[in-house]
């Protein structure tokens, strides 16, 4: 019974850590608008004031999950902001997303999961 608290608690923690990543890849959607704008101005420091909050919020939430998840798996899974980017940019900026792209995301993917099942196996 224990190793199913356990279990369920570990999904908790790696879906607040999946939130982070999507709160950090925001992060850089909003360095994006900021270069966009005149340095210094009250909309360049209003969109660069919020990069900051969001990466600030990031910070803290990156803390808490490393308390109850290993470095190794939670830095690995870090990589799932890659697709975060392309989503970002293809709904906010209307990028376009190449064959290339997608390949290098499932590669990213691929690589994450192959990570956690590996790291899985260890354990037991």
């Amino acid at each position: 019974m224990t190793e199913a608290k356990n279990d369920k608690k570990s999904l908790v923690w790696i879906a607040v850590l999946h939130a982070a990543f999507i709160i950090y890849s925001l992060s850089t959607v909003l360095s994006k608008y900021a270069s966009g704008e005149d340095f210094l101005s009250i909309k360049f420091c209003g969109v660069y004031g919020g990069m900051i909050l969001l990466l600030g919020v990031y910070a803290v939430i990156w803390q808490q999950v490393l308390k109850h998840l290993p470095l190794v798996f939670a830095y690995a899974n870090k990589a799932v902001t890659v697709i975060w980017g392309l989503i970002w940019g293809y709904i906010l900026f209307s990028e376009e997303v190449t064959p290339n792209k997608v390949l290098g995301a499932v590669i990213v993917i691929a690589g994450i999961v192959l990570f956690s099942l590996g790291e899985k196996e260890t354990d037991e």
